[in-house]
């Protein structure tokens, strides 16, 4: 087990704008989509930049079930080393983080995908550049604030975290914070080994500021008492979505396909319960 490095700031300073992205889960042709929808253009430096100075801000969640992990995880330290995205903490990218560094955790749910796609990249590229793209990865994942703080003219205006907060845990950092943030207000696991959540948006009693959040797929963005959900479950065969800020726009790209191979997914169940 190595050093944990240190957690990065959870001030985003949008005063370009920013583009709020919801869970990718490995499905990067879906992801380039959508930065060109966004405006997005490559650069010479292997980036994507936007002609107006925006940001990208992930929710997390980009690796794990869907078919390229790998090259998400190295799009984000390519843009957050030149300063052109960020992103928070995550249910997923906390157990590759953890597995990353030697714990001895079980990877399922679709992170096994990530531990292949590592083991197909060392025999092509071999021992040492694998080495060098996991500690990459590592720092990356475990330096990921719980949540982030989206400051416009001086004020926060919106929060954006993977699976919820509540409001007296916005700025703060603590175990029970970060778990929070990462796996939302659970309150058990229900017989089939899934977790019981609470419905932590219905019992919000402000609307300000917005909370953007995904980890919870929905078949369209959901606004509700100050929330936003834009998790739609692109790796699921759903949608792929970005809320654009301080415009208050949603832009998604359909998936090309279920790549999770499964036919009970969050999608067919959200469905199910209508």
């Amino acid at each position: 087990m190595r050093k944990k490095p240190e957690t990065r700031s959870n001030l985003f300073m949008a005063e370009k704008g920013v583009d709020v992205i919801g869970d990718i889960h490995g499905c990067y042709d879906e992801f380039l989509e959508l930065l060109q929808r966004l405006g997005y253009e490559p650069a010479r430096d292997g980036t994507f930049r936007h002609p107006r100075g925006r940001k990208l801000l992930s929710l997390g969640d980009i690796t794990s079930r869907g078919p390229q992990s790998l090259v998400l995880l190295q799009f984000f330290i390519r843009h957050l080393e030149a300063g052109l995205a960020e992103m928070v903490d995550s249910n997923h990218g906390w157990k590759i983080a953890r597995w990353l560094d030697g714990r001895p955790v079980t990877l399922a749910h679709g992170d096994e995908k990530v531990e292949e796609e590592f083991r197909m990249y060392e025999r092509e590229y071999g021992a040492k550049k694998a080495t060098e793209l996991k500690e990459q990865s590592r720092r990356l994942l475990f330096s990921s604030p719980s949540h982030m703080r989206i400051i416009w003219k001086d004020k926060l205006e919106v929060v954006a975290v993977h699976a919820g907060i509540r409001d007296d845990y916005i700025g703060k950092d603590s175990p029970a914070v970060q778990s929070f943030c990462r796996y939302g207000d659970v309150a058990g696991t229900a017989d089939d080994g899934r977790p019981i959540r609470r419905d932590w948006a219905s019992e919000r009693k402000t609307e300000h500021p917005l909370i953007v959040w995904g980890h919870d797929p929905r078949p369209e963005p959901e606004r509700r008492h100050g929330t936003l959900n834009i998790d739609q479950g692109c790796v699921f065969g759903g949608k792929l979505t970005a809320y654009r800020f301080p415009e208050d726009e949603l832009v998604s790209v359909p998936a090309k396909e279920n790549y999770s191979g499964l036919e009970d997914t969050p999608l067919t169940r959200f469905h199910n319960r209508l």
